[in-house]
């Protein structure tokens, strides 16, 4: 049920006191013995507010520490990237990883005149440099809880492939981090900012014009340019807000906008989100609405996150695209307009993407590699070239250049956005025209996200089922036909359940920070159908964990 002012702007009463929720920062000291108040990394980072004490200066002291003992046991000495987006928790915990990694003695490549740093442009760092210094490896972290509510605070790590560390390492760091915790950060090594920041271990790096100046090698600027595509791109207060001035100005784009170019860590000019909260996130229609109510302006409309590595792509005729959808067009356009990309080179898609990728994948001849949720499952293959295209539901994608070499192994918002304006110069028809040919080919579909109530115990069982206690034999009239607690692509636990059927399917995951689980559905046979597997996917899972 959406909230009854989803949609319209925040009002003084929905802002958060930013004074407030940085002092907590500092004040609040965390119990280690809570698990609500520990270390912990989800699918990105180590995310929680100050105000509830899930993230506070020890975690950020100890996260650090912690991430520093890691490097150094994994060999590795070069330097560390790192960025910050613009919450507000974003520079304190940026401050304070500073302090440790320079009492630690490490290298630290910080952004000139310290700019906001979007993800992908600390990703796309890493990986040049790791390129043109073979035997000196860098990593990197973000400080970013991406488009998590203003109170909230996100810390993650990216390891020399560039993109998401996977569980193996997080969970050597957070059970380090939780360590140090309990022992008081005893363990940590940590000098005052001020000596930090001027020390000969700190670094400036143009991350701006590293990453804007090598856009031509990953979308077509020249074909933009020259189609004089009007484009808004909203940052949403977030970290791109000066890469797409930048581009704008590199590419000759005359017609680029920057709609909203705001930086307030209140976020005071977003509209709320469908439970009535901010929310900087760009595929939700509610948190978009100021941008699709402008989209006439423009001919392609775009905004990202605040760290932008997501995307939400707005047309003239259809307003905000379903992520699901253009992720469909994406690749329908990238495989067959990037000749340089090896012939086997497969697609890679999260297990609860639509399956209308599966029949697109199908259409133009390539391999699926169908993954657990997470990015960090297609970091390998992007790295490689064995995965030309990897990209999540939830509005998160990279892609190969056009000679095959990889550009981002982490979720690249900014070219994502650049390549709706590319699809429409190079074949005159929008994103949302484009999937609504791939929607008659294909089959049109209808597709949900809900939750069901879980305790602890019934989500950490889900989260450890077996096909074989799964006895149903049929979803929604239809037979089931594939019971997955591994994804096909890798073989690695989904951490739930997915069930097919030839025309539905639905996948069940526990949520990480809530007692529910979490339900995505999709049927090809429409909304009703949809609304019967939903139903029935509910009643399986119950029975199941009774």
């Amino acid at each position: 049920m959406a909230h009854p002012r989803a949609g319209t702007p925040a009002l003084p009463e929905d802002l958060i006191d930013v004074a407030a929720v940085e002092r907590a920062y500092y004040d609040k000291k965390p119990d280690p013995d809570n698990p609500l108040q520990q270390v912990v990394f989800g699918t990105s980072g180590h995310r929680g507010s100050s105000l509830d004490t899930a993230f506070n200066e020890d975690h950020i002291l100890a996260t650090t520490q912690a991430i520093v003992e890691y490097r150094t046991s994994a060999g590795i000495t070069g330097p560390l990237f790192i960025g910050f987006d613009t919450h507000v928790l974003s520079i304190p915990a940026w401050r304070s990883a500073l302090e440790v990694l320079v009492a630690n003695e490490v290298d630290v490549y910080i952004a000139e005149n310290e700019k906001f740093t979007p993800t992908p442009a600390v990703s796309f760092a890493i990986l040049r440099f790791n390129r043109a210094t073979p035997g000196l490896l860098a990593d990197g972290i973000v400080v970013t809880p991406s488009h998590n509510p203003p109170r909230d605070g996100g810390f993650k790590y990216n390891p020399p492939s560039g993109g998401p560390a996977d569980t193996s390492i997080t969970t050597v760091v957070a059970e380090r981090a939780n360590e140090l915790l309990r022992n008081k950060l005893d363990g940590v090594k940590r000098i005052p900012f001020e000596r930090a920041r001027h020390s000969e271990f700190i670094h400036e790096y143009p991350f701006t014009a590293t990453y804007v100046d090598h856009l031509h090698e990953v979308v077509d600027m020249t074909a933009i340019r020259d189609a004089g595509i009007r484009i808004g791109a909203d940052p949403l207060g977030g970290a791109s807000v000066g890469y797409w001035a930048e581009i704008g100005f590199r590419y000759n784009l005359a017609n680029l906008t920057v709609v909203n170019p705001t930086v307030d860590p209140t976020f005071r000019f977003m509209t709320l989100d469908t439970d009535g909260k901010i929310r900087m996130d760009c595929s939700s229609p509610n948190a978009m609405a100021s941008l699709i109510a402008s989209r006439d302006s423009y001919d392609i409309a775009t905004g990202n996150d605040t760290d932008s590595d997501r995307h939400g792509i707005v047309t003239t005729d259809a307003g905000l695209m379903n992520p699901n959808h253009y992720l469909a067009v994406a690749i329908d356009y990238l495989f067959t307009h990037r000749p340089g990309w090896a012939a086997d080179a497969a697609v890679g898609k999260t297990l609860v993407s639509s399956s209308l990728i599966d029949r697109v994948v199908a259409g133009i001849g390539r391999p699926l590699v169908e993954v657990p949720v997470g990015f960090k499952w297609f970091v390998d293959g992007l790295l490689n070239g064995t995965v030309a295209f990897g990209g999540e539901e939830s509005a998160g994608a990279s892609f190969l250049t056009f000679d095959g070499a990889p550009w981002s192994t982490d979720k690249d918002g900014i070219i994502m956005a650049l390549l709706a304006s590319e699809i429409l110069a190079k074949t005159g028809k929008t994103p949302s025209q484009r999937y609504r040919e791939l929607a008659d080919e294909y089959g049109e579909s209808a597709y949900a996200r809900i939750d069901a109530p879980a305790s602890r115990e019934q989500k950490a069982a889900l989260a450890k089922l077996s096909a074989g206690q799964v006895t149903a034999t049929e979803l929604a009239g239809e037979p089931i036909t594939a019971i997955l607690t591994e994804a096909p692509g890798n073989g690695a636990p989904i951490g739930g359940l997915k069930v097919t059927t030839d025309n539905a399917w639905f996948a069940a995951r526990p949520s990480g920070t809530e007692d529910v689980y979490k339900i995505y559905a999709e049927s090809f046979r429409g909304a009703d159908h949809l609304a019967t597997v939903q139903q029935q996917a509910q009643e399986l899972v119950d029975s199941v964990l009774a």
